[in-house]
């Protein structure tokens, strides 16, 4: 089965959320050990830009894979 744009999107979307919830906590857990003090607003709009770049580059990756996969029977 042939994966559509839209759930391409979909998926991307959903997999960079969780991956921003993560990164987003982590950087609360772990910045405050290398005596990085960055306020939570300005963590969230970074993440924000971060985000969105993520969300391009995973659609981007998921139409090449499944690009290939439609032409070439050896990716199968």
């Amino acid at each position: 089965m042939i994966q559509s744009r839209t759930h391409s999107f979909i998926e991307s979307i959903c997999n960079v959320a969780v991956g921003y919830g993560v990164a987003l906590l982590s950087q609360i857990v772990i910045f405050p050990f290398f005596n990085i003090h960055v306020p939570l607003s300005s963590n969230i709009k970074i993440g924000a830009w971060f985000t969105l770049i993520s969300i391009c580059r995973s659609y981007v990756l998921r139409r090449w894979f499944t690009k290939k996969t439609e032409r070439s029977p050896q990716w199968n």
